[in-house]
Parts: structure tokens; sequence; C-alpha cells
């Protein structure tokens, strides 16, 4: 259903630099609770770029003396000698809800300024600055151009300067040609290789109580934002925007009058704000779709395990897929995938995904599901659906198909992102959710086309079939880096639990690493309106853990993150309606945390709690599961083993509750 709930009050004043007024001096805007302050001014700047910006943080300096601007063709900028003209400042207050997330109510409440700037040539600028309480965000606007209304953009002078070489996670990648999939560094920022570019969201950690989030929202019609090293300071980071590929070196085409995407620059004094944060939602346009058809849920898979079945060796045909519907059905999962090479080999960008091998019949699947409460979603390879989705997209809504999962872009160029809208748009006019796969991050644009499910653009645990890479440690560092930009579809659930001494990747049957409890908690810790099951039907069955993953929900009331030790360890508690989620997850390092329950309400609860067993360290399959019955006043505690977690389901508890009263042991 498509709420949208506004209240808004607005001021506005304008000043403007002309008939004798004078020269407008630097603008500043702050948050509501007067936190951040941001402030624009063409006074001084360096080597010319006298358009520049400034953050503080309860009066600590976030980012300083950083330029602003765009550079055209013909090596134009308009950054340099430039003036404000005028000044419009305003205040905005709303409430909205989406189809789902990760809170029910998502607060959008800033003060905002327009600046309108002019160079020496007369080309005129907006930079539009937003602050909300939870970070900073700016855009730049330019003006409909009555003679050539077609302009080149060849880059940014957007900068972020920091004042010290502070610590950073980022994605160092090689070239703009990417899925996104690889280790996260942990270094400092002049340690950045000229060669590399940071992909967003980057984290860093500007003092012990100051953290940054660099990302970008509302990618529209434009190229992806990187950072690179800055050749004027060690400290400072330049906007890298991903160039055509046509090999001109253009970075986008655009038609004034136009917007950039938001540059978005998040600050706390704690890293588990920026993952309760909704500020990239916030900064794109309300939904435009019918939204009343949009169910997020969870989804059994055929791909990760290698189609391993009980009875008989799977593979893509019918019967294969009809035992994976018969396990969705079974557990009240929502939705079972059909990946790769149902129509034909995956890499064939010349193949028909308007008709399917002789061993597979979606329709026969769909009417199958349907009888066990089970929607069919369908892989598709994006140059396949770049030429057929007008004529595929209307087909799988008449055959009853729920979504598809569009796979291998790997690009985030002006014309990657404008195919994404094109796929987003089309897929809601026949009421089909989007997961994309092979992906850049997310920049908001769910809110606008929530048929935008989920994404992945993250290194997830497909990962563990030919390499020993994705870790418990990085699945700590996922949560403040990737996942502040949106939902990613990393595919956990591996039941395979084993020690990393027996690790082994393969491609059938593939091992995790890490406990039991570990996989099961990732259920709360990471965000996605569709959540898989990766693995075997055959290897969740009567499993310990599996009951919690019956119970999980994909979508939630209200997030709140309680332990936030980047790349260490993270627990947040989630809610839907009465019963709360709560997850937690450790590096290769033994944990002992607590949490006091003070955010439940009066009377009794009960809680199904899962820890890791005691000789989880060497059997990384063992969990312990107990009922226990607890009240806002206690305090829950647990161990974690190396690589381990702990999940726990609360919810109000029955008259004739038979679970035992916590003692806090």
């Amino acid at each position: 259903m498509n709420w949208q709930i506004l209240v808004s009050t607005a001021f506005s004043a304008i000043l403007m630099a002309s008939c004798g007024i004078g020269k407008i001096g630097p603008v500043s805007v702050s948050s509501p609770d007067g936190g951040l302050t941001a402030t624009v001014t063409t006074e001084g700047g360096e080597n010319g770029r006298t358009l520049s910006y400034s953050i503080l943080f309860n009066g600590y300096p976030v980012i300083s003396n950083s330029s602003l601007g765009i550079a055209l063709e013909d090596n134009e900028r308009i950054c340099e000698k430039m003036k404000i003209t005028g000044v419009v400042t305003s205040s905005a207050s709303e409430t909205y809800q989406m189809a789902y997330g990760k809170s029910l109510d998502m607060t959008n409440k800033y003060q905002e300024a327009i600046i309108t700037l002019e160079n020496s040539k007369g080309r005129a600028m907006d930079v539009i600055i937003r602050a909300f309480d939870d970070g900073i965000a700016f855009r730049y606007r330019l003006p409909k151009m009555t003679n050539d209304p077609e302009m080149t953009i060849s880059g940014e002078c957007t900068s972020f300067s920091f004042n010290g070489d502070h610590p950073f996670w980022g994605l160092e990648l090689e070239s703009y040609t990417t899925s996104y999939e690889t280790d996260y560094t942990i270094s400092t920022i002049s340690q950045i290789p000229d060669t590399s570019h940071v992909a967003l969201p980057l984290l860093v950690k500007a003092a012990d109580a100051v953290w940054v989030a660099i990302t970008e929202a509302n990618l529209t019609d434009y190229a992806g934002m990187y950072l690179r090293n800055s050749p004027l300071g060690k400290t400072r980071l330049d906007a890298d925007l991903s160039p055509l590929p046509d090999g001109s070196g253009r970075k986008a085409v655009v038609k004034t009058p136009f917007a950039t995407p938001w540059r978005v620059i998040m600050v706390a004094d704690d890293p588990g704000r920026f993952i309760e944060s909704n500020i990239v939602l916030n900064l794109n346009a309300p939904c435009t779709i019918d939204d009343s058809w949009i169910e997020p849920g969870r989804t059994a898979w055929d791909w990760w395990s290698g189609q391993i079945v009980d009875g008989f060796e799977g593979s893509m045909d019918n019967r294969t897929m009809k035992k994976f519907i018969d396990f969705a059905g079974d557990y009240g999962l929502e939705y079972m995938l059909v990946d790769a090479e149902w129509y034909g080999p995956h890499t064939d960008a010349d193949a028909d995904i308007t008709t399917s091998i002789p061993d597979i019949d979606v329709p026969e699947l769909v009417s199958y599901g349907q009888e066990r409460g089970v929607g069919i979603l369908l892989w598709l390879n994006w140059r396949n659906v770049d030429r057929q989705m007008d004529e595929a997209f209307p087909l799988y809504e008449k055959w009853g198909v729920k979504g598809v999962k569009v796979d291998y872009m790997n690009r985030d160029d002006q014309e990657m992102v404008n195919f994404y809208r094109r796929v987003v748009e089309k897929a809601a006019e026949h009421h089909l959710l989007v997961d994309f796969h092979g992906a850049y991050k997310p920049t908001g644009i769910r809110r606008t086309y929530p048929n935008l499910i989920t994404r992945e653009g993250v290194m997830g645990l497909e990962y563990l079939k030919w390499s020993n890479r994705t870790t418990p440690e990085h699945n700590c560092i996922l949560p403040f880096t990737r996942m502040l930009a949106g939902p990613m579809d990393y595919t956990p659930g591996g039941f395979n639990n084993v020690t990393r001494e027996e690790f082994k990747p393969r491609m059938k049957n593939p091992m995790t690493l890490g406990t039991r409890c570990h996989q099961i908690a990732l259920y709360v810790i990471f965000e996605s309106p569709l959540q898989m099951l990766a693995d075997s039907p055959v290897n969740y069955r009567g499993e310990p853990g599996m009951d919690f993953l019956e119970q999980t929900p994909a979508t939630w009331d209200e997030t709140h993150v309680y332990h936030a030790q980047v790349g260490d360890y993270v627990t947040i508690a989630r809610r839907q309606d009465d019963e709360w989620f709560i997850g937690s997850i450790t590096d290769w390092t033994p944990r002992d945390l607590e949490l006091p329950l003070g955010f439940l309400g009066n009377g009794d609860y009960e809680a199904v709690f899962y820890t890791d067993a005691p000789d989880a360290d060497s059997k990384p399959k063992h969990l312990v599961r107990r009922e226990i019955l607890v009240r806002s006043e206690d305090t829950l505690k647990w161990h974690m083993a190396p690589g381990g977690g702990m999940a726990v389901r609360i919810y109000p508890a029955p008259d004739n509750s038979t679970f035992e009263r916590y003692r806090g042991n």
C-alpha cells in the first residue's frame, strides 16, 4: 500500500547581491537539532577553486575547505570565480511509510538552503544543501539553457577534505566495470592507492565520537560516483565519476534543467546510528506506483547449493525446482527463485528469455507454487532483458511470475544507470519485483519504485563456493559500509558450518565459515526485504536453528543497534508488530555480551534464545536453544564462539506460559 503522510512547514528568505545590496557572504545551514552545520562560501578556496564548503559536528571540523562544483566539456569549471547571487532557506518535516523497510514510520526532517551562484562567464548554478540530524546532503542544479539545452559533464569539482589521516573502511576497486564484490580495506585515508576507485559507502572514523560515512542518493540519469586519492592533499578525497562506455571520457550528457544526485555525508557519534538512518531514502522522490501488490518475504534458491535435493541428483528441470517449491511451502517461504539457465546458457546475450528449455515449464511451476503459497522468481541476464523486456515482462505477468533477478551488469555509468530505471519502471507496469545482481550500490530509488526490492553489490555467501573470503570479520564490516546504502542480497543461511581448519571451497553443497548461530543471526543483522535461504532443503529440514528462520520476517517496524564495533561485533534488534528479533555476530574473536531489555513493554515475554554451544568453537553446527521467560528489567547475556553469533525471538507471553524464568545465565 502506498502510504504517504505529509506534515511540513517552510519559511524562506531571498537575498540578492544586486541593486546595491552588496555581496552575500558565507551561507550556513544547520540540522534541526543544531548538532550539524554546513557552510558554503566563495571566499578563499584552493588553487582557484573558490566555491567550497565545510561541515561541523558539535563544533568538530568533520569536513574542511572542500571544493564544490561541476566540470563541463572544454575544461569549463562551474566552481571558479563564483559569486552568490541569491539564497532561499526553508525547512521541512515529513513522515511517510513504505511497503517494507527497516522502520514503519520514516521521518524526513531537515533545514535547506538553495544557493544561487554565477561565475565570471555568466554561467549559473544552484547548490542545494540539506542538513538532517544524521547527515548533510548537497546536489547541483543547472538551470534550463535556452540556446543549447544539452550539456556534457566531464567531472565534478566535489571533494571531501578531512583534518587528519583518519582510519577508513572502504571498497578499493580497480576499475569502473565491477560488481562491487571484494574485500574491504582497513587503512588510513592517505594510504589509498592512486589507482584505486573507492566505492561508496565509505566509512571514516574522524575522532573517538565522530564517525563519517560518504555515499550518494537518487542516482538518476547520471554517472555513479567513486572517490579517488587527491593530488591536492593526502587527507582529501576527490569525486570520480564513472565514464560513458564509448571511450570519449565523458561522464554524462544531460538536458537542462538538471539536478545531480545528492552527495551524502552521514555523521554520528556512533556508527550504529548509520544503520538506523533513512537519509538515503529521504533524498529520493516519493512512491510513484501502486505498491499494494508488493510483498516482501523469503525465498528458496536452487543455485548456491548446486541444486542439491533429497532423493535424486538435481538439475535445471521442473522435477528439481518442485523440490525447492515443496521446501518453501513447508516452511512458509513466500518465494522460490529459479536461477540461471532456465532459458539457455547464462552468458548467451542472444538467448530468448520468453522461451524456456525443454526441461523447464514456467507456467507449470507457477501453478505448482500457487497451490503451496509460493511465488516464482526468474533469473535473467541483463543483455537479454535490455533487448526483450517489453515482450518478456508482460509475458511473465501473464504466466503469474512474481519477480525477476537481473544479473551481470557490473557497471554504473549513465547508460547503465538509465537501464536500471527502465527495468524497474517496466517491471512495475507488470507487477514484477526486481532484484539486481552484478550491481552497483543502492541509492534509495526504491522509495520511488518499491518493486526494486533488493540488490547484490556485495561480496556475499556465494564466494565460499570458490574461496574463503566471506569471513565472520567481513560480515561484521558490512552493516557499517555497504548496508548503509540500502538492502543487500547477501544470500545468507549456509547450514554446512565448519571451522577454519575444516573449510574447503566447493561448488556443490558448499561449506560456511563460522557457527550456525552466526548464520541465523544474519537474518536480523542484514537488511533485505527479499531474504534468501541459500542452502539446500536437505541441509535445512529438521536442523537446529531452522525454526528461527521460519519465524523471522523480511521487513520491520523498528530497528535499533546496541553493539557497534566495526569489523569486530554488532548487535541489532528489530521489531515487527509485537515481536522482537535480535541478532548478534562476532569476528574470529570470542565475545561475552549483554543487552538490557528495557525496550520491552510491561509484563512477561517468551523468548526463544539461540546461542553457540559450549563446543561450537570445534563443532560450529552446535547451538543451544532455550525457551525462557523475560521482562523489561532483565539483561540478556550470551557468549559467542570464534565466528559465532546469537539470535533470539521475543514476544508477549500467554498467561499459561511454561517457559522457564530467565536467571541471566
